[in-house]
């Protein structure tokens, strides 16, 4: 199955996005004659995976390199180097060129910025006296389709930047982004933010618009009705919870990258000890589109009751002689399912092997009450005894940033024990990560009371599931509790922040509702309570199409609740996600725990 994921039944027409990249990607390649070597650095090469075939690459003559701080080998006449715009990997490129010199290596060198040439970059280049050596030149990619409703922007460290070392740059980024994207779909007439970043970037969006206009008498009615930008620091409990979705455990226990995991063949049911198997997971996958959104639980039913059924067809087939070519036609179709379905059993039963820990339960349980705000003491005990017990440290931070955020920070005496211990049990060079944590706000001494009670309730993000099977409301998502990013999604696309004015205030960073483009069409998000949902049918027999984007990234239980409320009856949207990257707890917290380390170095 391809790793390229299929755009067919994407409600905007990514697939154009897609060639769009591929092309200007390739065009690089053909401007360059003859034997050439591409070097990439590595996190972008699996990017590009999602875009272009690497086949496709070897027919224009490009041998592949990872870049790395070793001398390059190849007989190439011709370097490539396509890389993010990172100062580190200036130095590698600078160490390599240098590293041919000696040799008397007549070779062309190129370098490509991904997305855009930056003058610190540029700055180590000539300190290195490489920079006349290299023809310079940018890759513009902004924005690459995860599957056929979710957008990434690839900034892995924005988060990280903009909250604790004070670099706004990927704000630029995301505004630049959603510009390409109104040059393909036309000008979104209305903008919702929330948030430091995400204001920031509805300012950007309009200066944009005001020095590098789309023309709007050439597009016809926007085919996105709505952004809304929300900065991941206005909901940062969410991330913090352990998923319970299908596709949330496999990010939380194997990390998806790339729209895919990687696996131990053993685990697959092949045995082929040490070999790692790659599975792709993206919608081409008829079954886990079926299946990814939904709660664990359920997902093990289905599975079950997949293979049941043709368990029994098999039976039925083999013990009579009475079935039609149809019939027996559809029995085969039925059998082509199985590699699927065998993928997602192994799958399962691999997350099983830890949400059947009881360990893992007692877990959900201190982090509902945490969520509830019920019993400081025991979640402080329990968190306490994870400290001591050396439970790896991210596990500890997320349920310690979890009880800070939700009671407004800790007692100035349980908050200097806990960093105490802390430090004894994981060693004084996590002074540092404390530090930036406090700096972050995730991790703080109480200075005022906590308004997390009157937020659930004024939200309702505390809800009681009795049936998991057949969810009513997104909470569950996570068994009882409503992402609060979510619910005020739902407030912004039923009737903008107005209904919610003063709840907003005691969420962090400013919000701005804006109307643009001047266009003469009734706003789809200002249907009347009651007024049905006929009028949010703005683009011709389609439904409005919202694009909710997230500045500092997003859970994959995020992405399934937005799809549940699209399925819903009555909405008349749907959604598709845009953001810095799809995070979970522990990857927002290890950049941070690594970069902390770094410092003290």
């Amino acid at each position: 199955m391809a790793q390229i994921p299929s755009l067919d039944n994407a409600p905007l027409n990514l697939a154009a996005l897609r060639e769009q990249s591929q092309k200007d990607l390739l065009g690089i390649l053909k401007s360059i004659r003859g034997k050439k070597c591409l070097v990439i650095d590595p996190k972008l090469a699996g990017t590009l995976s999602l875009i272009v075939q690497t086949s496709l690459l070897k027919e224009y003559g490009a041998e592949l390199r990872l870049l790395s701080s070793d001398p390059l080998q190849t007989e190439c006449p011709k370097i490539i180097y396509l890389v993010r715009s990172q100062l580190s990997f200036m130095k590698f490129i600078a160490s390599q060129i240098k590293n041919d010199e000696p040799k008397g290596l007549q070779r062309e060198y190129f370098l490509y910025f991904v997305p855009r040439r930056t003058v610190a970059c540029e700055k180590i280049l000539e300190e290195e006296k490489v920079h006349q050596k290299l023809t310079v030149g940018e890759y513009p990619l902004y924005l690459v389709p995860l599957d056929e409703d979710v957008l990434s922007f690839e900034l892995d460290h924005s988060l990280q930047e903009c909250l604790i070392e004070g670099d706004t740059s990927s704000i630029w980024h995301v505004a630049k982004a959603i510009h390409k994207l109104e040059f393909a779909f036309g000008v979104i007439p209305n903008v919702r933010a929330k948030g430091v970043a995400s204001t920031k970037v509805a300012e950007l969006l309009n200066s944009m618009q005001q020095e590098d206009p789309v023309n709007m008498d050439d597009m016809g009615i926007p085919e996105i009705n709505t952004v809304i930008l929300l900065d991941r620091e206005v909901d940062m409990v969410t991330p913090m919870c352990s998923q319970l979705t299908y596709e949330g455990l496999l990010d939380e226990m194997l990390q998806i990258h790339n729209g895919s995991v990687e696996v131990d063949a053993s685990i697959m049911g092949t045995q082929q000890d040490g070999k790692k198997v790659k599975i792709p997971l993206n919608s081409s996958d008829k079954l886990y589109k079926e299946i990814r959104d939904l709660n664990f639980e359920v997902v093990v039913q289905v599975l079950r009751q997949k293979a049941t059924s043709i368990q029994q067809d098999y039976a039925e087939v083999k013990s009579t002689n009475t079935q039609s070519v149809s019939e027996l036609k559809d029995f085969v179709r039925r059998l082509h399912s199985l590699p699927e379905i065998a993928r997602h059993v192994h799958l399962a039963q691999h997350l099983q092997s830890f949400t059947g820990k009881p360990s893992f339960h007692a877990r959900l349980d201190i982090e509902q009450t945490i969520l509830e705000v019920q019993n400081f003491e025991l979640c402080f005990e329990y968190i306490e005894e994870m400290v001591h017990k050396q439970e790896p440290i991210e596990n500890v931070l997320r349920l310690l940033v979890l009880l800070s955020l939700t009671n407004a920070g800790l007692p100035k005496k349980n908050f200097d024990y806990l960093r105490r211990e802390i430090l004894h049990s994981y060693g004084f060079e996590h002074m540092p990560l404390l530090y930036n944590l406090e700096k972050a706000g995730l991790f703080k001494k109480q200075e005022s009371r906590s308004n997390w009670i009157g937020i659930t309730r004024a939200l309702q993000l505390i809800v009681d599931v009795n049936d998991t099977a057949n969810p009513t409301d997104i909470s569950y998502i996570f068994s009882g509790y409503a992402p609060l990013s979510i619910r005020l999604v739902q407030h912004a696309v039923r009737s903008g922040w107005r209904s919610i004015e003063e709840l907003l205030k005691l969420l962090p960073g400013p919000h701005v509702d804006l109307k643009r483009g001047g266009l003469a069409i009734n706003s789809s998000m200002e249907v009347l309570p009651g007024s049905g949902v006929q009028q949010s049918i703005d683009r011709v027999g389609h439904r409005s199409l919202v694009l909710v984007v997230f500045v500092g990234g997003v859970t994959f239980a995020e992405i399934a609740a937005l799809r549940f409320l699209s399925a819903q009856e009555g909405m008349g949207y749907d959604f598709i996600v845009a953001t810095t990257k799809v995070v979970n707890g522990n990857t927002i917290l290890r950049p941070i725990i690594a970069s902390s380390k770094e410092g003290m170095m």
